[in-house]
């Protein structure tokens, strides 16, 4: 029985999920001997294969060949593309993808969101992260908890304690799940402002609401108080 397009995508979405991008890649390959065209489905599992394994150059590669093959792209496409760069900080490239969005008719929704969110914060721009944050906003767009820990670390990385601090508060009214990163990325930026009275609050609600800390959190509090004490 010879392998359809069906049977291609199936075996490249599994590879996708089993992190095994050298193996989709070869499958798509073979689907390119056989003269099986590839869909959005195929190539969004691809270069999100690529991405996944950090492979991000590659991934980009498979998004100008899926534009010169004709293939429709899709939000998935834009989401694993915006994922890819996320490992690798590259956040100017992240707001490419988001502009090419806005310019055609595949509309944002909260995982390209977020995967840029965090791109911005993991490249130092948190100010870009921040203002994304404000556009979901007035978008009408009801992001959660992944979406406020990208802006929180965000601000660690911007040494913002006060804004770190006012979205930890907007993720209790919203009643967002908070974690161990959320905290951690709270208490650092409290740390590089000698914050040491808030990063220690922040212990202490950690202990609180069951969340466990770890060496990260009690460092970054240390951290406060050697500042402070200077």
């Amino acid at each position: 029985v010879e392998p359809n397009a069906i049977s291609f995508c199936a075996a490249i979405s599994a590879c996708e999920k089993g992190d095994e991008w050298k193996w989709a890649i070869w499958l798509v390959s073979v689907m390119a001997r056989r003269t099986v065209k590839s869909n959005t489905i195929s190539f969004n599992a691809v270069i999100s294969a690529c991405g996944k394994g950090g492979e991000r150059e590659k991934a980009l590669q498979l998004l100008s060949l899926m534009a010169l093959s004709f293939v429709q792209f899709d939000v998935v496409t834009f989401g694993a593309a915006i994922s890819a760069c996320e490992q690798h900080g590259e956040w100017e490239k992240a707001l490419r993808f988001l502009c090419v969005m806005a310019q055609g008719t595949v509309e944002r929704n909260l995982i390209t969101l977020d995967a840029a969110i965090s791109t911005c914060g993991k490249g130092c721009e948190w100010e870009t992260a921040l203002q994304l944050l404000e556009s979901a906003a007035q978008s009408k767009l009801e992001y959660g908890s992944i979406a406020y820990s990208a802006a929180v670390s965000a601000c660690e990385k911007g040494r913002r304690w006060e804004d770190a601090l006012q979205f930890l508060c907007r993720m209790a009214e919203g009643k967002l799940k908070f974690n161990r990163i959320t905290y951690n990325s709270a208490i650092s930026a409290c740390g590089h402002c000698g914050k040491w009275e808030e990063a220690l609050q922040l212990v202490s609600i950690m202990t609180y609401s069951r969340v466990e800390y770890d060496a990260i959190s009690f460092n970054a509090a240390i951290s406060a108080c050697e500042k402070a004490s200077k």
